[in-house]
């Protein structure tokens, strides 16, 4: 059901899932974010490393695009529209964090593409303003479109009552309780087969 998915509040959620591993992870802001992070320049190190073709190059950043716009979303979902206004830059943050600090291990190592070459020490700052600038981007755009949807089925496709309990109408078969037109002062008509013996 449209109502469900899309609650005016996310305590109307359904309480089952609160259980789950995935769902209490996906509820965790640094842990979403630092684990996309390192995950995307591991990757990225290794797209980078490993091209063949143009295409396949494209393909591996559109993977990488999804990846990073699932984390996200992942995350984001669990909240309602008002706190992603935080939410939002404190991912990105954190996601570009995870993944320059994964960079310097890698630089390190001497594993971190820079174009053609490997990366150095001093090619660390002008790798995270890229980063920044590029992954807060997708992420920023990504949550402005997402909001859009979440607005639009909310006002558009979800009836205005249809989560809330309280004023929902039941049907006259759900009603419990006496009828529409009892009155406990009324008194039954007497039988007319009743008399009087003298």
């Amino acid at each position: 059901m449209v109502a469900d998915l899309f609650p005016k509040h996310t305590a109307l959620m359904r309480t089952h899932e609160e259980s789950t591993a995935l769902r209490r992870f996906s509820r965790s802001i640094a842990e979403m974010g630092l684990i996309t992070g390192v995950l995307l320049r591991i990757f990225r190190s290794v797209v980078l490393t490993h091209a063949t073709s143009g295409l396949w190059f494209v393909a591996m950043l559109t993977i990488a695009a999804l990846f990073l716009v699932g984390m996200a979303t992942a995350h984001i979902a669990n909240y309602p529209l008002y706190r992603w206004v935080w939410r939002v830059p404190a991912f990105v943050a954190l996601e570009v964090f995870g993944e320059m600090a994964t960079s310097l291990f890698l630089i390190w190592l001497g594993r971190e593409p820079y174009g053609a070459v490997r990366a150095h020490m001093i090619d660390w700052p002008s790798l995270m303003i890229r980063s920044f600038l590029i992954r807060g981007a997708i992420i920023v755009a990504w949550s402005l479109i997402l909001s859009a949807i979440v607005v639009i089925v909310r006002t558009r496709l979800v009836k205005v009552d249809a989560d809330d309990p309280v004023s929902t109408d039941k049907s006259a078969s759900q009603r419990v309780g006496p009828p529409a037109n009892f009155h406990p002062c009324a008194t039954e008509p007497k039988s007319s087969s009743s008399s009087v013996i003298a």
